[in-house]
């Protein structure tokens, strides 16, 4: 974690500060519930010695009436506490997922670093949930601590040594609560650990369920998913043993005090100090006592686990940027030039796109195309050389800005589970409906909506799994030039159609992308065809530069790689 960074602590101490008013309402009421429950032995006490030992009818009917007024008040007060706490953890998770969705999605990257997508899911849903989950417990918390002040002060009254046993015997007991929640906040960390790392791999293996038929390799798949799951569930039943060892123990410290506040009560009234109504109210109130410090065990171990999963996120929100962003804003023309570019498998790359230009790159080695991408989307910083767009190197450039201005769509873009209509304009939410219908005509997903049942407005499936690989290829197509950009460039965009619609995209995309500059790194003849130039990359660096068709007629390299 950075130095400066969020830590769990100040993760936890926001979300419960940007609850602050509901936390307070709700303690408030839950005070009033609280108080109100200690006061029934106490009413009760004063009844027996005031109306039954007296046999005075209209007191017991007054203290019947008080008894009345109690659990109205009482009652009211704890369904409002319990729903304003409630509501303050969902608001306090929402945020925290708001928070985490923000940072994921950052132009400046790096929130993914070494986090599979699943366990990213798990951070934003559970332990989300988990420190808001604190923000709903410290009302109880507060409820029951002032149930315990009350009790004592009640107690107090009845006599001074059973109100100092309690005033003296509750600090001890929250310090040995707090001590042995240790154990269970430590694995409770591991076995949200083991379940984000479990839900990773599921969501890794069902993501890459058609390759793993393919390659025959379910029974490995099959194997490492049982091994992650048995982790999980091993690190799930140490917390929860922890857990019920933890609760045990606050029960039996509470039995004990208890049990000592009832015989010290029952020694007293035997001895004559205290009445009968005394009795019944010290016994009654001790036997209250079990509620709020259950309440407070119960508390302990939701902070002990809260400040686990807020260890957790605050490492998601204070993982370094994977590149730093600059202050200036892109101009917009579209001029592309790489100068002595070296990044991964790439080795002193020159290149310059004019604006306007679409250019062809063939790359031998699928990683030199990975790497070329990576650095025109300043996904990654070169190790040396520069890239530059209009001039400006992209290290100058505001990240979020440069991310209007240059789209780079990976071949395994992603469709979300919406309409096709709503996928084409998910990049562009400013297109009009003559730029979306240029769009689905170029990508030729015009005839993907023709076919489905409901046109573009029918729903697709998750990763837009009710789509054939052709299908989807071409909506992730029809998404990337609705969006306009200045600088666009596409990573085999075809592979999956049929060579006629191939072509027909092919015709059509130097069309929708005139005046705009467009790479297409890609093997397709068809699309290569089309192209003002091609730049050839192998062993890292260009080693042809020319149009196609004079590439085919006279490079034999050339022509092996693309029409084999």
């Amino acid at each position: 974690m950075p130095v400066g960074g969020p830590t769990g602590g100040h993760v936890l101490r926001r979300a419960i500060r940007g609850q602050r008013r509901r936390v307070i309402s709700a303690s408030l009421l839950g005070m009033t519930h609280q108080g109100c429950e200690a006061l029934v032995p106490v009413v009760i006490g004063a009844a027996i010695d005031t109306a039954v030992a007296t046999g005075s009818s209209q007191a017991l009917l007054r203290w019947l009436l008080v008894l009345a007024a109690l659990f109205l008040v009482l009652s009211t007060c704890y369904r409002t506490s319990a729903r304003i706490a409630e509501g303050s953890g969902e608001h306090a998770a929402h945020r925290l997922r708001l928070e985490l969705g923000a940072r994921v999605l950052d132009p400046r990257g790096g929130a993914d670093a070494n986090r599979l997508p699943g366990a990213l899911t798990s951070i934003a849903t559970n332990d989300a949930r988990r420190v808001g989950s604190v923000a709903t417990v410290l009302a109880y918390g507060c409820a029951a601590a002032a149930a315990l002040v009350i009790s004592a002060v009640a107690l107090l009254r009845i006599s001074v040594p059973l109100g100092l046993l309690v005033l003296l015997g509750i600090p001890p007991l929250l310090w040995l609560g707090h001590r042995i929640s240790r154990p269970l906040e430590r694995r409770s960390e591991t076995e949200q650990e083991s379940a984000a790392h479990a839900s990773g791999v599921a969501a890794d293996l069902v993501s890459g369920l058609r390759v793993l038929k393919g390659m025959g390799a379910e029974a490995a798949a099959v194997a490492r998913y049982r091994t992650t799951s048995q982790d999980s569930l091993a690190a799930a039943l140490r917390a929860a043993r922890s857990r019920a060892g933890h609760e045990g123990a606050v029960l039996a410290l509470t039995g004990v005090f208890i049990a000592v506040i009832g015989i010290v009560g029952a020694y007293l009234a035997m001895d004559g100090s205290i009445s009968v109504g005394d009795l019944v109210a010290a016994v009654g109130l001790a036997q209250f006592l079990l509620g709020p410090f259950q309440l407070l065990a119960y508390v302990n171990a939701e902070f002990a686990q809260g400040r686990a999963s807020a260890r957790r996120i605050a490492e998601v929100l204070a993982s370094p940027a994977a590149v730093e962003g600059g202050q200036q804003t892109p101009s917009g023309a579209g001029h592309v030039r790489l100068r002595g570019l070296t990044l991964g498998t790439l080795r002193g790359v020159d290149l310059d796109l004019r604006p306007g230009s679409l250019t062809g790159v063939v790359a031998r080695d699928p990683a030199a195309a990975n790497d070329l991408m990576l650095a025109l989307a300043r996904e990654a910083d070169p190790s040396d050389g520069l890239v530059e767009l209009d001039g400006v190197p992209l290290t100058e450039l505001d990240p979020d800005g440069l991310r209007r201005s240059v789209l780079v769509a990976h071949h395994d873009a992603d469709l979300f589970e919406s309409s096709l209509l709503d996928n084409v304009r998910a990049g562009a939410a400013d297109a009009g409906t003559s730029a979306v219908d240029d769009a689905l005509a170029a990508s030729a997903t015009d005839e993907v909506a023709r076919l489905l049942p409901d046109g573009a407005d029918t729903l697709l499936a998750e990763r837009g799994r009710s789509l054939s690989g052709g299908q989807r290829q071409r909506v992730a197509l029809a998404r990337a030039l609705a969006a306009d950009r200045a600088v666009l460039v596409l990573h085999d965009p075809t592979t999956a159609v049929d060579t006629v619609t191939e072509s027909r995209i092919a015709a059509r995309l130097r069309d929708v992308r005139r005046g705009r500059t467009t790479v297409l790194i890609t093997t397709s003849p068809a699309l290569l065809a089309v192209t003002d130039r091609v730049v050839v990359l192998d062993e890292g660096t260009v080693t042809v530069d020319g149009r196609h068709a004079e590439l085919v007629a006279a490079d034999e390299t050339y022509r092996a790689a693309v029409l084999a």
